[in-house]
């Protein structure tokens, strides 16, 4: 208690006289990003204030914001010259320099941008796992990998499988579903304008009795399978290990409700309880921490029956949430306040990359970071312009690389998520905020700096009076516009 009183008393110091110290404040609109304003003052509060940021109410402790490691990322920043992709690498993983991503995402095995289907032991009743190899990943994941640690080896990485390996699973594929046929033509238009699904043309060679269906394992669940993947998943970071790649969590399965034309798994919650049985006795050995997920879905259930297996509680270290698991995250916060709970992969658009589709992303950002959220991490790092998979989805990414004039740009939602990532560091917290204005975010540093984000959304450029300690910032904030302010 006392130690909690002497921060608050310390935060409280600093903010009484923050006006006497740098204030920094940057915004982005869609015809400029990332643009520095200079001379912010603060004066003292007088009148009603739009929003006033709590420095006495802390909340949940920030682990860090980042991006996934897949195989399309790379080959897309493979086709720039050296200088540019280092350029990229150093602006989002280089501590204090721009996006000072911390915690990154990386698949086991192949995933939907992968270049292909594959995983790391396709050899039928291999139970011993004596031909499992990365070797795979040489090509692509490692060199990513390698390159983002070049800059910050302190990033903390975690995994999860699209897919165990074929003969694991009862309808012998690595897709869930076949690819759709002659589907109606409003239908088709609606997939390919709202979610970048162009599946004409792509056929993945499932057959209609292979199909998977959301409430069903579609893993084999037998001892003799659970002991495989779970030796699998040690192999895994034993061999990444041996890269000098740290792996210090997993998550069991990707989108476990979900039957995909790409490599994918359905679960049912009990079946995944099984395999954890085996999997977390595994990881512990590895010292690699276990989440549960990841959650696509709205049912706080699905999570619920988990957590409140008294064999796996304790053992589980939180949860990841994706997609529709926004709907979830709210219900098991505040059942579970203590628990870790990671947004796991930002919904990804459909490559068009838009200024609409990045106000889109900030509504995700504020719903799972005001629900509890520890750590938000974007999906696509880099794409060839258009984004699209070997499986048809278009999707959006923070790089976009133009491979026929070997340049690449920034799109909106890099600007967005570094809005927040270049300021919040990694063991901030959360502040609480009061007023009529609720369309911002609020964070406290170790060292006492304050960070708030707000978006000015109308067409309008708008004065705001923002109220921190004993003290108000009256910035004017451009018409739709987002803003960042770093108080210390």
């Amino acid at each position: 208690m006392k130690n909690i009183q002497l921060f608050l008393m310390l935060l409280l110091t600093t903010f009484c006289s923050f006006s006497q110290s740098k204030i920094t404040w940057v915004s982005s609109t869609e015809a400029k990003q990332w643009q520095s304003h200079k001379n912010i003052k603060a004066g003292l509060t007088t009148g009603k204030t739009d929003v006033e940021v709590l420095l006495n109410k802390p909340l949940q402790q920030i682990d860090g914001f980042g991006t996934c490691f897949n195989e399309l990322g790379w080959t897309s920043l493979s086709v720039l010259n050296a200088d540019d992709r280092e350029k990229i690498l150093k602006e989002f993983f280089s501590p204090n320099v721009g996006a000072n991503f911390t915690i990154c995402r990386m698949p086991v095995g192949a995933n939907d941008f992968s270049n292909n289907w594959y995983s790391y032991n396709e050899t039928a009743g291999d139970f011993e796992m004596k031909d499992f190899s990365i070797a795979h990943d040489s090509q692509t994941l490692i060199p990513f990998i390698k390159s983002a640690l070049k800059y910050n080896p302190n990033i903390k990485l975690w995994a999860s499988p699209w897919s165990p390996p074929i003969w694991m699973k009862y309808n012998k594929h690595y897709a869930s579903k076949p690819f759709p046929k002659d589907m109606p033509q409003d239908a088709a238009e609606e997939a390919r304008e709202k979610w970048g699904m162009d599946f004409k043309g792509f056929d993945n060679g499932l057959k209609p009795e292979q199909e998977g269906f959301e409430g069903k394992d579609m893993f084999i669940q037998e001892d003799e399978y659970f002991k495989a993947y779970s030796l699998y998943f040690s192999k895994f970071i034993q061999e990444y290990r041996a890269q000098n790649i740290n792996i210090s969590m997993v998550m069991p399965q990707n989108e476990f409700n979900s039957a995909q034309v790409f490599p994918s798994c359905t679960w049912t919650s009990k079946g995944l309880s099984r395999f954890l049985n085996y999997l977390i006795p595994a990881m512990n050995q590895e010292k690699v921490d276990v989440f549960f997920g990841t959650m696509e879905r709205p049912n706080y259930k699905l999570v619920d029956s988990i957590l409140s297996d008294s064999t796996i509680n304790k053992s589980i270290k939180g949860v990841g949430f994706q997609w529709a698991g926004k709907g979830a995250i709210p219900t098991i916060h505040k059942n579970y306040p203590n628990l870790k709970l990671y947004q796991s992969e930002q919904e990804c658009g459909n490559g068009k990359n838009d200024w609409k589709y990045c106000g889109y992303a900030w509504g995700l950002m504020k719903h799972y970071l005001t629900n509890g959220a520890n750590a938000y991490m974007y999906w696509n790092a880099s794409l060839k312009e258009g984004g699209i998979s070997t499986w048809g989805w278009r999707q959006n990414s923070l790089v976009s690389v133009d491979t026929t004039n070997k340049t690449f740009k920034y799109n909106y939602e890099y600007y967005l998520i570094k809005h927040l990532s270049h300021f919040v560091k990694q063991g901030a917290k959360r502040l609480e905020t009061s007023g009529d204005y609720d369309n911002l975010l609020a964070f406290v540093n170790q060292d006492n700096s304050v960070v708030i984000m707000v978006q000015n959304d109308s067409a309008k450029e708008k004065m705001f009076k923002i109220k921190v300690g004993g003290k108000t910032l009256t910035p004017i904030l451009e018409a739709d516009s987002y803003n960042t302010f770093l108080l210390k």
